[in-house]
């Protein structure tokens, strides 16, 4: 909006700031994050406290009197309303307090922070690899009639295969028959680690990796075939210069968004390939805490992860505004 004031008998129309549009699509998406989150914390806390199975019998078993299993659901907070219960849950958690889990009787803070550099350990390979390799193989793809079908049946081997089925066929061929790598655990020292790491990394990203690349060659396929890059072309630049500053800068967008939602995935998808490589991170202890119904933990970790998503994806629209002129000068409205 513009204004407009008098000095001197002449009119002079101010013109607005031009970093208002970011600041308002970041402020948007800020707000949109909180909400995001705190619709998604009340949801998974309805759902498991709807879910079947009561907690008081990991504290006082099935065969406890009413008067234990009473005096068990007082100290678990689980009689009073559930509205009730949720506020002191985000008013606790605001504060990093997650309460004490059922099954290990400890702090669910204390439980799960030896084990997200484990994780975040995970999730990095597998993101380095899915950046990389992804981009890679649907820059060829884009920009190679012979490689195309080779890259686009990797695609469809990728994109249909489970993680937990590349998990297994790994350990079968790299593990046990070709020894090159452990089974089992997470190892020792940065070398070690990445050395347990790398198998799972490698199952959890492939996947991924298929989606990227085929993405990346949809969006370099479509650069390609642009006009300008057919004018730098016969103008006589050399292939990989207009590569670069035609076809992959421009493409550069789309395969931005893309790898930022495979990465906020990852963590998700992590739950499946710890649990096969029994590798002791939050999403192995994420499964054997559903398993126990140890709903303290589960709530915690479920939130960390939506957190982590939300924030990726919070960052990629951030992004998209400052990187897209059409977005900064519509405020972020697409």
């Amino acid at each position: 909006m513009t204004t407009t004031s008098v000095a001197g008998g002449f009119a002079r129309r101010s013109r607005p700031w031009p970093g208002l549009p970011v600041v308002r699509a970041v402020v948007r998406a800020l707000l949109g994050a909180a909400a995001t989150a705190l619709a998604a914390s009340f949801l998974i806390y309805a759902a498991l406290a709807l879910t079947p199975g009561d907690p008081v019998d990991q504290v006082v078993g099935q065969r406890a009197t009413k008067e234990q299993r009473a005096a068990a659901r007082a100290q678990l907070g689980l009689d009073e309303p559930l509205p009730v219960r949720y506020v002191h849950w985000v008013a606790d958690a605001v504060q990093g307090n997650f309460g004490r889990s059922i099954t290990y009787r400890q702090d669910v803070s204390g439980l799960i922070e030896p084990r997200i550099a484990t994780t975040l350990t995970l999730v990095l390979l597998a993101a380095v690899i899915i950046v990389v390799c992804g981009v890679a193989l649907g820059a060829v793809g884009g920009l190679s009639d012979r490689w195309r079908p080779v890259i686009g049946a990797f695609v469809g081997m990728g994109l249909s295969v489970p993680a937990f089925v590349s998990a297994s066929i790994l350990i079968g061929i790299f593990a046990v028959q070709l020894g090159w790598f452990p089974t089992y655990g997470a190892g020792d020292g940065f070398a070690d680690r990445l050395r347990h790491l790398l198998l799972p990394a490698v199952a959890l990203s492939l996947g991924w990796t298929a989606y990227v690349a085929q993405m990346t060659t949809a969006a370099v396929r479509e650069q390609a075939g642009k006009d300008h890059v057919a004018t730098a072309v016969g103008r006589g630049l050399g292939r990989g210069l207009v590569f670069r500053r035609h076809v992959l800068r421009n493409a550069a967008l789309p395969v931005m968004t893309a790898s930022g939602l495979t990465v906020a995935g990852l963590v998700a998808g992590s739950v499946v390939v710890e649990t096969a490589f029994s590798v002791d991170g939050i999403g192995s202890l994420l499964m054997k805490s559903v398993t126990n119904k140890d709903y303290p933990v589960v709530m915690a970790i479920s939130m960390l992860i939506v957190v982590i998503f939300v924030a990726v994806t919070t960052l990629l629209d951030l992004a998209q505004t400052v990187l897209d002129p059409r977005t900064r000068t519509t405020g972020g409205n697409r």
